[in-house]
């Protein structure tokens, strides 16, 4: 491995991690010994700085991790603002009252109750990190889901029972109690 090839596996591997990675472990994995890693460390630090690109390379907490440059903050807490928070569809937003209401529920479930395909809302709840896969449903196989943490974080709650009751919002239908408990079957 060249030195160019160690500089592209140390941006790639620093490209994806959450939390700063040590010298000795980045040696581990591009096996080059520690020095030279700190090395093409700090020679990809000046080499950033000097380009004035839209991200610095910061040793922190005894590791390395790529940041966004500080001088662009207001434009990154922009984006993540106003960027991230796109509005869910009103697919989406049934689906999701649908799952934190019958959970643990499968997907085959939460269509039969919408009456309607669910598979590509689901994944979209899923990446925006509402919605997780929590076990398997003995005995059809399926896939279990429920609401996350960050789906109570966002809606303001502590835990799922804190959701308000139903009975309210519903209309008053003869027979309702038979609806009810042929979803929950």
């Amino acid at each position: 491995m060249t030195n160019r090839d160690l500089d592209r596996s140390l941006e790639a591997i620093l490209m994806v991690v959450e939390e700063p990675v040590s010298e000795v472990v980045l040696a581990q994995i591009t096996e080059y010994p520690t020095e030279t890693v700190a090395e093409a460390l700090k020679r990809l630090q000046s080499e950033y700085e000097s380009e004035d690109r839209g991200f610095v390379l910061k040793q922190i907490s005894g590791g390395w991790r790529f940041y966004s440059h500080p001088n662009l903050s207001p434009l990154v807490e922009k984006f993540v603002l106003d960027g991230q928070q796109a509005k869910l569809t009103q697919a989406a937003l049934e689906t999701l009252a649908v799952i934190a209401y019958r959970q643990p529920i499968s997907r085959a479930r939460v269509s039969a109750i919408r009456g309607v395909n669910v598979e590509a809302v689901m994944k979209t709840l899923v990446t925006r990190g509402l919605v997780e896969e929590c076990g398997i449903e003995h005995e059809t196989g399926a896939i279990l889901y429920r609401t996350t943490s960050y789906f109570l974080e966002r809606i303001g709650l502590n835990r799922v029972e804190d959701l308000p009751a139903l009975a309210p919002f519903l209309p008053n239908i003869d027979g309702l109690d038979e609806v009810i408990a042929s979803l929950t079957e």
